[in-house]
C-alpha cells in the first residue's frame, strides 16, 4: 500500500502553500503529491487567494522537488483542448524527470465554468468528448518519433500532428480515471487507464466499484490495473487533537470516522488495511488544512510505517 497526499487548493491556497506541503510530503516519504483541478471554491468561506491552475502549479513543483511523484485528481476534460493538454503534461513530465501522472475526468462543477466562461456541455456530451480526449492524448504520446498523428472524431479533429513533445516516461505517463459510474467509467478505465480511483466512497461501495472495473478489464483481456481510493484524513494522537483538526476543516470527528480516515494513527492504519483488503494498492489522503504540516508529520511517523 502506498500513501499519497491529495490537496484541494481551490479551498484557499497559494502556490507557496502547495510548495510547502509538497516538500514536506517528499521529505517524509509519501509516494506522491496530487492536487485537484478546480478554479472556484466549493461551499461557503473566504474565496481568497483564488484558484490556481493545476498544470502551472505542477510545472513549478517539478523544478522544486526531486523524487516525489506529481499529478492531478483529476484534470477536468472541459478545461483544456486534448492536444494542448498532451503538450502540457508531456512538458511537465520532462521538467520533473518523469514523475508526472495524469488523472483526468469529464469535469463536473458547473459553477466554475460559468465563473470563467468555460463551456459546460450536458453530461452525455462531456463523456463523449472525454473518450475522444483519452484517445487523442494517449495517441499523441504513443505515436512513434518521426511519425504524425491524425484523428477525426465527432468533437475533435487533428490533422498530421507532429505529436510532440514526448513525455520523459515511456511509453507514457500513467493515466488515472476515477469515479463510481456503473457502465461508462469501467469501460473507459479498462480501455485507457493505468489506474482506477474510487473517490470518497464507503468501503463497501469502493469494493463494488473495483469489481466492476475488474470485470470490464477481463472483458477486454486486460491483465493489469492499479486500484486506488481517495479519502479525507483527520488523524490525532488523542481525542482533543482529532477534534481540533476536525474543527479546523469544519467537520465533526464522528462524521469523519464514518466517512473518511479519522481517529488515532492506529484507527487510520486499520481502516487503510480494510481498503487494501478491498483491492486498493494506493490511498490518496485528502488533506484540507494545508497549514497543518504537523498533521503530515504524524501520519508519516505513525501510519506510514505500517503500510
Amino acid at each position: 500500500m502506498k500513501l499519497r497526499i491529495f490537496t484541494e487548493p481551490q479551498q484557499g491556497a497559494s502556490y507557496d502553500d502547495l510548495l510547502a506541503v509538497a516538500r514536506a510530503a517528499e521529505r517524509l516519504g509519501f509516494d506522491a503529491f496530487f492536487r485537484s483541478d478546480h478554479y472556484v471554491r466549493m461551499g461557503d468561506g473566504d474565496p481568497g487567494p483564488g484558484g490556481t491552475d493545476s498544470w502551472i502549479t505542477l510545472a513549478g513543483l517539478a523544478r522544486e522537488t526531486s523524487t516525489i511523484r506529481l499529478g492531478t485528481l483529476v484534470t477536468a476534460g472541459t478545461f483544456r483542448l486534448p492536444g494542448v493538454l498532451a503538450i502540457s503534461v508531456a512538458q511537465v513530465d520532462q521538467m520533473s524527470g518523469g514523475r508526472v501522472e495524469l488523472g483526468i475526468g469529464t469535469g463536473w462543477f458547473e459553477e466554475e465554468h460559468q465563473a470563467y466562461g468555460i463551456p459546460f456541455p450536458p453530461l452525455g456530451e462531456r463523456f463523449a468528448r472525454f473518450e475522444e480526449q483519452l484517445e487523442i492524448v494517449t495517441g499523441l504520446w504513443g505515436t512513434p518519433a518521426g511519425k504524425t498523428f491524425s484523428f477525426d472524431g465527432a468533437h475533435y479533429r487533428l490533422v498530421d500532428s507532429p505529436a510532440l513533445p514526448k513525455p520523459a516516461q515511456r511509453p507514457r505517463p500513467p493515466v488515472i480515471i476515477g469515479g463510481s459510474g456503473a457502465k461508462r467509467t469501467p469501460r473507459l478505465a479498462a480501455a485507457f487507464a493505468d489506474e482506477y480511483n474510487v473517490p470518497f466512497s464507503s468501503l463497501e461501495d469502493t469494493a463494488t466499484a473495483i469489481e466492476r472495473v475488474r470485470a470490464a478489464c477481463a472483458a477486454v483481456d486486460r491483465q493489469s490495473m492499479i486500484y486506488s481510493a481517495a479519502q479525507i484524513v483527520c488523524c490525532g494522537t488523542d481525542e482533543a487533537e482529532i477534534a481540533r483538526r476536525a474543527a479546523a476543516i469544519g467537520r465533526e470527528p464522528a462524521e469523519l470516522r464514518e466517512n473518511g480516515l479519522a481517529g488515532t494513527p492506529a484507527e487510520v492504519a486499520e481502516k487503510i488495511g480494510a481498503f487494501a483488503e478491498a483491492g486498493c494498492e494506493r490511498i490518496y489522503l485528502q488533506v484540507l488544512d494545508l497549514s497543518d504540516l504537523d498533521h503530515l508529520e504524524l501520519l508519516a511517523a505513525e501510519v506510514l510505517p505500517h503500510m
